[in-house]
Protein backbone atom coordinates (compact mmCIF):
# COMPACT_ATOMS: atom_id res chain seq x y z
CA UNK A 1 0.00 0.00 0.00
CA UNK A 2 1.65 4.01 -0.79
CA UNK A 3 2.38 5.64 1.79
CA UNK A 4 -0.92 8.05 -0.04
CA UNK A 5 -3.46 5.87 0.86
CA UNK A 6 -4.62 4.01 4.12
CA UNK A 7 -6.91 0.88 4.67
CA UNK A 8 -9.82 3.30 5.58
CA UNK A 9 -9.60 5.40 2.24
CA UNK A 10 -11.54 4.13 -0.39
CA UNK A 11 -9.69 3.07 -3.89
CA UNK A 12 -9.74 6.05 -6.25
CA UNK A 13 -11.51 5.92 -8.89
CA UNK A 14 -9.69 4.81 -12.40
CA UNK A 15 -9.76 8.23 -14.59
CA UNK A 16 -11.50 8.28 -17.39
CA UNK A 17 -11.09 10.07 -21.12
CA UNK A 18 -13.83 12.14 -20.03
CA UNK A 19 -11.94 13.20 -17.25
CA UNK A 20 -8.30 13.88 -19.44
CA UNK A 21 -11.03 16.02 -21.59
CA UNK A 22 -12.30 18.13 -18.36
CA UNK A 23 -8.71 19.06 -17.12
CA UNK A 24 -7.40 19.76 -20.41
CA UNK A 25 -10.20 21.70 -21.51
CA UNK A 26 -11.37 19.98 -24.52
CA UNK A 27 -14.22 17.54 -25.75
CA UNK A 28 -13.74 13.78 -25.08
CA UNK A 29 -13.59 13.79 -28.94
CA UNK A 30 -10.44 15.91 -28.90
CA UNK A 31 -8.88 13.23 -26.59
CA UNK A 32 -10.00 10.39 -28.70
CA UNK A 33 -7.51 12.09 -31.83
CA UNK A 34 -4.67 13.11 -29.95
CA UNK A 35 -5.03 9.34 -28.72
CA UNK A 36 -5.16 8.32 -31.95
CA UNK A 37 -2.16 10.31 -33.87
CA UNK A 38 -5.07 12.06 -35.69
CA UNK A 39 -3.98 14.85 -37.86
CA UNK A 40 -5.89 18.27 -37.33
CA UNK A 41 -5.08 18.98 -33.62
CA UNK A 42 -3.04 21.97 -32.53
CA UNK A 43 0.38 21.35 -30.70
CA UNK A 44 -1.06 23.42 -27.92
CA UNK A 45 -3.50 21.70 -27.49
CA UNK A 46 -2.18 17.72 -28.17
CA UNK A 47 0.35 18.97 -25.35
CA UNK A 48 -2.23 20.11 -22.97
CA UNK A 49 -4.34 16.76 -23.65
CA UNK A 50 -0.78 14.66 -23.20
CA UNK A 51 -0.34 16.78 -19.87
CA UNK A 52 -3.71 16.02 -18.64
CA UNK A 53 -2.99 12.33 -19.17
CA UNK A 54 0.53 12.21 -17.03
CA UNK A 55 -1.31 14.19 -14.38
CA UNK A 56 -4.40 12.04 -13.91
CA UNK A 57 -2.73 8.60 -14.70
CA UNK A 58 -4.62 7.43 -17.46
CA UNK A 59 -4.34 4.44 -18.49
CA UNK A 60 -5.59 3.71 -22.22
CA UNK A 61 -8.07 0.54 -22.07
CA UNK A 62 -8.51 -2.07 -24.62
CA UNK A 63 -10.89 0.11 -25.93
CA UNK A 64 -8.78 3.73 -26.06
CA UNK A 65 -6.08 0.91 -27.48
CA UNK A 66 -8.33 0.07 -30.75
CA UNK A 67 -8.89 3.77 -30.80
CA UNK A 68 -5.30 4.35 -31.42
CA UNK A 69 -4.64 1.09 -33.96
CA UNK A 70 -7.52 2.37 -35.85
CA UNK A 71 -10.08 -0.60 -34.70
CA UNK A 72 -13.46 -0.66 -33.84
CA UNK A 73 -15.61 -1.58 -31.16
CA UNK A 74 -18.20 -4.18 -32.36
CA UNK A 75 -20.87 -1.86 -30.92
CA UNK A 76 -23.64 0.82 -32.37
CA UNK A 77 -24.76 3.34 -30.45
CA UNK A 78 -28.90 4.02 -30.41
CA UNK A 79 -29.61 7.50 -28.93
CA UNK A 80 -33.41 8.09 -27.82
CA UNK A 81 -35.39 10.66 -26.43
CA UNK A 82 -37.35 9.54 -23.79
CA UNK A 83 -37.12 5.64 -22.53
CA UNK A 84 -39.98 6.13 -20.11
CA UNK A 85 -42.13 5.70 -23.36
CA UNK A 86 -42.94 1.96 -24.44
CA UNK A 87 -42.68 3.18 -28.17
CA UNK A 88 -38.52 3.71 -27.77
CA UNK A 89 -38.69 0.00 -26.10
CA UNK A 90 -39.96 -1.39 -28.98
CA UNK A 91 -37.48 0.34 -31.84
CA UNK A 92 -34.27 -0.52 -29.45
CA UNK A 93 -35.95 -4.42 -29.85
CA UNK A 94 -35.82 -3.99 -33.06
CA UNK A 95 -32.64 -2.37 -33.79
CA UNK A 96 -31.22 -5.43 -31.75
CA UNK A 97 -32.40 -8.11 -33.80
CA UNK A 98 -30.58 -7.07 -36.73
CA UNK A 99 -27.46 -6.04 -35.51
CA UNK A 100 -26.59 -8.90 -33.79
CA UNK A 101 -27.21 -11.03 -36.62
CA UNK A 102 -24.14 -9.18 -38.07
CA UNK A 103 -22.21 -9.42 -34.70
CA UNK A 104 -22.70 -6.33 -33.88
CA UNK A 105 -24.27 -5.04 -29.88
CA UNK A 106 -26.74 -1.64 -29.60
CA UNK A 107 -25.56 0.75 -26.85
CA UNK A 108 -28.28 2.73 -25.87
CA UNK A 109 -28.43 6.52 -24.28
CA UNK A 110 -31.72 8.90 -23.33
CA UNK A 111 -31.60 12.72 -24.02
CA UNK A 112 -34.52 13.15 -22.21
CA UNK A 113 -35.43 15.54 -25.25
CA UNK A 114 -32.37 17.53 -24.19
CA UNK A 115 -30.15 18.73 -27.27
CA UNK A 116 -27.06 19.01 -24.91
CA UNK A 117 -27.44 15.73 -23.68
CA UNK A 118 -27.83 14.36 -27.16
CA UNK A 119 -24.74 16.08 -28.24
CA UNK A 120 -22.80 14.85 -25.08
CA UNK A 121 -24.10 10.85 -26.02
CA UNK A 122 -23.04 11.49 -29.69
CA UNK A 123 -19.87 12.72 -28.18
CA UNK A 124 -18.93 10.31 -26.21
CA UNK A 125 -19.89 7.23 -28.94
CA UNK A 126 -18.08 9.06 -31.38
CA UNK A 127 -14.91 9.18 -28.85
CA UNK A 128 -15.40 5.30 -28.23
CA UNK A 129 -15.27 4.47 -31.73
CA UNK A 130 -19.21 3.01 -32.01
CA UNK A 131 -19.31 1.47 -35.82
CA UNK A 132 -22.10 3.65 -36.48
CA UNK A 133 -24.92 5.76 -35.03
CA UNK A 134 -29.43 5.46 -35.04
CA UNK A 135 -30.24 9.07 -33.47
CA UNK A 136 -34.13 10.15 -32.72
CA UNK A 137 -33.04 13.61 -33.27
CA UNK A 138 -34.29 16.06 -29.96
CA UNK A 139 -34.30 19.03 -31.87
CA UNK A 140 -33.77 20.66 -35.36
CA UNK A 141 -30.15 22.00 -34.17
CA UNK A 142 -28.42 18.57 -35.93
CA UNK A 143 -24.72 20.51 -36.96
CA UNK A 144 -23.22 17.94 -34.16
CA UNK A 145 -24.10 15.23 -36.75
CA UNK A 146 -22.57 16.13 -39.80
CA UNK A 147 -19.89 13.85 -41.12
CA UNK A 148 -17.28 15.88 -40.11
CA UNK A 149 -18.17 16.26 -36.59
CA UNK A 150 -19.05 12.01 -36.22
CA UNK A 151 -15.33 11.92 -37.88
CA UNK A 152 -17.21 9.45 -41.06
CA UNK A 153 -19.51 7.25 -38.43
CA UNK A 154 -22.28 6.14 -40.28
CA UNK A 155 -25.61 7.31 -39.12
CA UNK A 156 -29.50 6.50 -39.50
CA UNK A 157 -31.62 8.82 -38.08
CA UNK A 158 -35.23 7.43 -36.54
CA UNK A 159 -38.57 8.99 -36.08
CA UNK A 160 -37.53 12.64 -36.96
CA UNK A 161 -35.85 13.84 -40.71
CA UNK A 162 -32.47 15.71 -41.21
CA UNK A 163 -32.41 19.14 -40.60
CA UNK A 164 -29.17 20.72 -42.55
CA UNK A 165 -27.56 17.51 -42.91
CA UNK A 166 -27.55 14.52 -45.26
CA UNK A 167 -28.50 11.29 -43.27
CA UNK A 168 -30.19 8.05 -44.15
CA UNK A 169 -33.84 8.41 -42.50
CA UNK A 170 -36.57 6.12 -41.49
CA UNK A 171 -39.91 7.93 -40.58
CA UNK A 172 -43.32 6.94 -39.79
CA UNK A 173 -46.35 8.91 -41.60
CA UNK A 174 -47.24 10.91 -39.38
CA UNK A 175 -49.33 13.48 -41.30
CA UNK A 176 -51.53 10.19 -43.39
CA UNK A 177 -52.01 8.33 -40.01
CA UNK A 178 -53.28 11.49 -38.30
CA UNK A 179 -55.56 12.68 -41.28
CA UNK A 180 -57.07 8.78 -41.28
CA UNK A 181 -57.60 8.68 -37.59
CA UNK A 182 -59.15 12.51 -37.37
CA UNK A 183 -61.35 11.46 -40.66
CA UNK A 184 -62.56 8.25 -38.92
CA UNK A 185 -64.35 10.43 -35.84
CA UNK A 186 -65.45 12.62 -38.75
CA UNK A 187 -66.87 9.32 -40.02
CA UNK A 188 -68.43 7.95 -37.25
CA UNK A 189 -70.54 11.84 -36.34
CA UNK A 190 -68.38 14.05 -34.75
CA UNK A 191 -67.69 17.24 -35.84
CA UNK A 192 -66.18 18.97 -32.79
CA UNK A 193 -62.71 17.51 -32.70
CA UNK A 194 -59.95 18.73 -30.05
CA UNK A 195 -56.45 17.97 -30.51
CA UNK A 196 -53.55 17.20 -28.13
CA UNK A 197 -50.56 16.89 -29.21
CA UNK A 198 -46.93 18.00 -28.94
CA UNK A 199 -44.92 21.34 -29.48
CA UNK A 200 -45.10 22.46 -33.30
CA UNK A 201 -41.13 22.69 -32.86
CA UNK A 202 -41.14 18.99 -32.99
CA UNK A 203 -41.40 17.60 -36.50
CA UNK A 204 -44.04 14.57 -35.48
CA UNK A 205 -45.59 17.59 -33.70
CA UNK A 206 -45.78 19.21 -37.04
CA UNK A 207 -46.97 16.78 -38.92
CA UNK A 208 -49.80 15.34 -37.04
CA UNK A 209 -51.08 18.26 -36.27
CA UNK A 210 -51.64 19.02 -40.13
CA UNK A 211 -53.37 15.86 -40.18
CA UNK A 212 -55.61 16.65 -37.67
CA UNK A 213 -56.07 20.28 -39.34
CA UNK A 214 -56.71 18.87 -43.02
CA UNK A 215 -59.13 16.05 -42.46
CA UNK A 216 -61.46 18.80 -41.08
CA UNK A 217 -60.83 20.92 -43.33
CA UNK A 218 -61.57 18.07 -46.56
CA UNK A 219 -64.32 17.35 -44.39
CA UNK A 220 -66.18 20.78 -44.57
CA UNK A 221 -65.49 21.70 -40.68
CA UNK A 222 -63.78 24.32 -39.40
CA UNK A 223 -60.82 23.50 -36.79
CA UNK A 224 -61.26 25.49 -33.97
CA UNK A 225 -58.20 26.83 -32.24
CA UNK A 226 -59.74 26.88 -28.64
CA UNK A 227 -60.01 23.20 -28.71
CA UNK A 228 -56.05 22.98 -29.62
CA UNK A 229 -53.20 22.03 -26.72
CA UNK A 230 -49.85 21.65 -27.50
CA UNK A 231 -47.00 21.06 -24.88
CA UNK A 232 -44.18 18.56 -23.87
CA UNK A 233 -46.86 16.69 -22.02
CA UNK A 234 -46.99 13.61 -19.75
CA UNK A 235 -49.83 11.33 -18.88
CA UNK A 236 -50.87 13.40 -16.09
CA UNK A 237 -50.84 16.66 -17.69
CA UNK A 238 -52.51 15.57 -20.74
CA UNK A 239 -55.26 14.39 -18.61
CA UNK A 240 -55.27 17.85 -17.12
CA UNK A 241 -55.72 19.43 -20.66
CA UNK A 242 -58.34 16.83 -21.55
CA UNK A 243 -60.03 17.53 -18.78
CA UNK A 244 -60.09 21.43 -19.77
CA UNK A 245 -61.15 20.50 -22.87
CA UNK A 246 -64.22 18.32 -21.81
CA UNK A 247 -65.59 20.98 -19.02
CA UNK A 248 -65.77 23.76 -21.33
CA UNK A 249 -69.20 25.25 -22.20
CA UNK A 250 -68.85 24.55 -25.82
CA UNK A 251 -66.78 21.32 -25.45
CA UNK A 252 -65.67 19.23 -28.25
CA UNK A 253 -67.15 15.50 -28.64
CA UNK A 254 -64.30 13.76 -29.83
CA UNK A 255 -60.43 14.14 -29.34
CA UNK A 256 -57.65 13.45 -31.19
CA UNK A 257 -54.08 12.59 -29.53
CA UNK A 258 -50.93 12.84 -31.30
CA UNK A 259 -49.22 9.70 -29.43
CA UNK A 260 -49.38 7.13 -26.57
CA UNK A 261 -48.58 8.81 -23.64
CA UNK A 262 -51.35 11.88 -24.90
CA UNK A 263 -54.02 9.46 -25.75
CA UNK A 264 -53.73 7.21 -22.34
CA UNK A 265 -53.92 10.90 -20.20
CA UNK A 266 -57.36 11.70 -22.14
CA UNK A 267 -59.01 8.23 -21.99
CA UNK A 268 -58.35 8.98 -17.70
CA UNK A 269 -60.25 12.08 -18.48
CA UNK A 270 -62.57 10.51 -20.50
CA UNK A 271 -63.73 7.67 -17.90
CA UNK A 272 -63.39 10.03 -14.90
CA UNK A 273 -65.82 12.50 -16.05
CA UNK A 274 -68.11 9.66 -17.26
CA UNK A 275 -68.24 11.58 -20.48
CA UNK A 276 -69.40 9.95 -23.89
CA UNK A 277 -66.43 11.48 -25.63
CA UNK A 278 -64.58 9.73 -28.46
CA UNK A 279 -60.91 9.69 -28.72
CA UNK A 280 -58.50 8.92 -31.73
CA UNK A 281 -54.35 8.82 -31.36
CA UNK A 282 -51.58 8.18 -32.82
CA UNK A 283 -49.37 5.12 -31.79
CA UNK A 284 -50.43 1.86 -30.14
CA UNK A 285 -51.66 1.29 -26.53
CA UNK A 286 -50.75 -1.42 -24.63
CA UNK A 287 -54.40 -3.01 -23.68
CA UNK A 288 -56.35 -0.42 -25.19
CA UNK A 289 -59.37 -2.65 -25.84
CA UNK A 290 -59.83 -2.51 -21.88
CA UNK A 291 -59.45 1.11 -21.16
CA UNK A 292 -63.35 1.45 -21.93
CA UNK A 293 -63.60 4.45 -23.98
CA UNK A 294 -64.44 4.55 -28.09
CA UNK A 295 -61.04 4.28 -29.26
CA UNK A 296 -59.49 4.80 -32.73
CA UNK A 297 -55.90 4.37 -33.07
CA UNK A 298 -53.17 5.18 -35.83
CA UNK A 299 -50.94 2.36 -35.62
CA UNK A 300 -47.67 0.82 -36.66
CA UNK A 301 -45.02 -1.10 -35.48
CA UNK A 302 -41.94 0.84 -33.72
CA UNK A 303 -39.77 -2.70 -33.83
CA UNK A 304 -39.99 -1.93 -37.45
CA UNK A 305 -38.93 1.13 -37.43
CA UNK A 306 -35.04 -0.12 -35.60
CA UNK A 307 -34.88 -2.90 -37.75
CA UNK A 308 -35.01 -0.80 -40.94
CA UNK A 309 -33.09 1.54 -39.40
CA UNK A 310 -30.73 -1.17 -38.69
CA UNK A 311 -30.77 -2.15 -42.08
CA UNK A 312 -29.67 0.88 -43.13
CA UNK A 313 -26.87 1.49 -41.14
CA UNK A 314 -25.40 -2.04 -41.85
CA UNK A 315 -25.72 -1.47 -45.84
CA UNK A 316 -23.57 1.64 -44.97
CA UNK A 317 -21.02 -0.45 -42.66
CA UNK A 318 -21.02 -3.20 -45.80
CA UNK A 319 -20.70 -0.93 -48.52
CA UNK A 320 -18.54 2.58 -47.20
CA UNK A 321 -18.59 4.76 -45.03
CA UNK A 322 -20.10 8.53 -44.46
CA UNK A 323 -17.68 10.01 -45.98
CA UNK A 324 -17.71 7.59 -49.03
CA UNK A 325 -20.98 7.16 -49.22
CA UNK A 326 -22.09 4.58 -51.48
CA UNK A 327 -25.20 6.37 -52.99
CA UNK A 328 -27.97 9.49 -51.89
CA UNK A 329 -28.99 9.54 -48.46
CA UNK A 330 -32.19 7.25 -48.28
CA UNK A 331 -35.96 7.93 -46.84
CA UNK A 332 -38.42 4.79 -45.29
CA UNK A 333 -41.77 5.73 -44.52
CA UNK A 334 -43.56 3.06 -42.19
CA UNK A 335 -47.07 3.04 -43.32
CA UNK A 336 -49.64 3.48 -40.91
CA UNK A 337 -53.29 1.30 -39.80
CA UNK A 338 -56.04 2.42 -38.58
CA UNK A 339 -57.24 -0.16 -34.98
CA UNK A 340 -60.49 0.30 -33.40
CA UNK A 341 -61.50 -0.57 -30.00
CA UNK A 342 -64.65 -0.22 -27.97
CA UNK A 343 -67.14 -0.13 -30.63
Amino acid sequence: MSGSESAGEPPRPTPTMRDVAARAGVSAMTVSRVLKGNEGVGESTRRRVLQAVTDLGYRRNETARNLRLGRHSGLVGLVVTNLANPFYAQLALGAEEVVQAYGLRLVLGNTAEQLAQEKHLVQDLVARQVNGLIVVPAGSDQRHLSPAELEGTPLVLAARPPAGIEADTVLVDDFGGARAATARLVADGHERIGFIGNPPTLFTGAERFRGWWSALEEAGLRPREEWVRRGPYTVVTAEAAALELLEEKDPPTALFCANNRLTLGACRAVRGLGAAAAIAGFDDVESADLLGVPLTLASYAPDEIGRRAARLLVDRLEAGTATRPTGPPRRTVIPTLLAVYGR
